[in-house]
């Protein structure tokens, strides 16, 4: 009898979350169109094929929202129809209605976790190339990372950079690679620092080396300091320097612990990682949060004030969620425990209202 219980209410909640989160990421990429993509002239292919790498980083982001709507109309349906008064009549608590819900929301929070460590990066990078490339036609604003440097291109310019701290305007371990017309290397610069001044870089402990058809041999110069000036597309890497959202877990832990101890700071690349495995469980935090305001008595504006009060209960979740990740990123806060604080906070009110209903 629990079985098909349990199936019913599953039916319904999946429902609920699938036509929810169809409608919040079809909204989130209408908006997403007209505020960023509209204004260049691109193909309709590279748009089509740019929201089609586009869209699985939004339905990870859209989950926690879905669900909790799930959720939210999947009790609230109960109610209305009386069917919640027969559950609790037969010795149902509220607590076991809802853990055919809550565990729908683990598996569905886990699965989407594993697919966003191990296959979104991949999708990420391929959606960077077709925005800066094929839509924006800003090649050098894309990067990609292989074997643990960012790569970019520009004209007739490749370079690679081990690491970028944009917000600071500095670069370690630079390697620029010029080429003439041929695309046969004429020059190649590399520097140990580099200090970012939008068109102008600022190169420190390099070497300059020139490759002549007229010899075999390049010509090889040091340099203590050296000033260089970059296209526009080049300067503009700040705006677009390496994204977490292109690196899977182990890679980042590699990267943060590559950059400590270069004697870098890490503390934005801490605070994302941290903030991936918190974001996990932010599904299952707002489908506990909502599932005391759901199954009030129903009266006139009774649904409408579930719903308002889970709605406003998830905007403090989302705002002390976003504090958090803002306090550490500026040293306030651990990164641990700033991005697990709201998690456990909003549990803990969840499950004193839940208690206080007494079903």
């Amino acid at each position: 009898m629990l079985q098909i219980i349990d199936r019913y209410i599953s039916k319904i909640f999946l429902t609920f979350f699938a036509g929810g989160l169809i409608v919040f990421v079809t909204l989130y990429i209408a908006i997403n169109y007209m505020a960023e993509i509209a204004q260049y002239k691109a193909s309709a292919e590279a748009i089509i094929k740019y929201y089609l790498l586009f869209t699985p980083s939004q339905i990870y982001l859209m989950l926690p929202v879905a669900c909790l709507m799930g959720t939210i109309f999947t009790l609230s349906a109960l109610s209305r129809s009386n069917e919640l008064v027969a559950l609790f009549s037969s010795g149902m608590s509220l607590a076991r209605i809802a853990t055919p819900i809550l565990v729908l929301v683990v598996l569905i929070s886990s699965i989407a976790f594993w697919l966003n460590d191990r296959l979104l990066p991949i999708v990420n990078q391929q959606k960077n190339y077709v925005l800066f490339v094929e839509i924006r036609n800003q090649p050098g604003l894309y990067s990609t990372v292989k074997n643990q440097k960012i790569w970019y291109r520009s004209g007739n310019v490749l370079f690679n950079i081990k690491t970028l701290q944009a917000d600071k305007g500095t670069a370690q371990g630079l390697t620029m690679y010029y080429f003439n017309s041929a695309w046969q290397l004429i020059q190649m610069i590399t520097a140990q620092d580099v200090k970012l001044q939008g068109s102008t870089w600022e190169l420190t402990k390099g070497t300059v080396t020139l490759f002549s058809k007229d010899t075999s041999v390049p010509l090889t110069q040091d340099f203590t300091a050296k000033t260089i000036s970059v296209s526009e597309d080049t300067a503009d890497i700040q705006k677009s320097s390496q994204s977490t959202d292109t690196l899977s877990l182990a890679e980042l832990r590699r990267f943060i612990s590559r950059n400590k101890e270069a004697g870098l700071d890490t503390l934005l690349y801490e605070v994302d990682y941290h903030a991936r495995f918190s974001f996990a469980f932010a599904a299952f935090v707002m489908s506990f949060l909502g599932v005391p305001f759901s199954v009030t008595r129903q009266r006139a504006g009774g649904a409408a004030f579930n719903v308002g009060a889970t709605i406003i209960l998830a905007f403090f979740y989302w705002s002390a969620y976003n504090s958090g990740i803002i306090m550490a990123r500026h040293g306030t806060l651990p990164p641990m425990i700033a991005v697990w604080l709201p998690n456990m906070a909003m549990v803990g009110l969840s499950a004193v209202f839940l208690m206080r209903l007494k079903r």
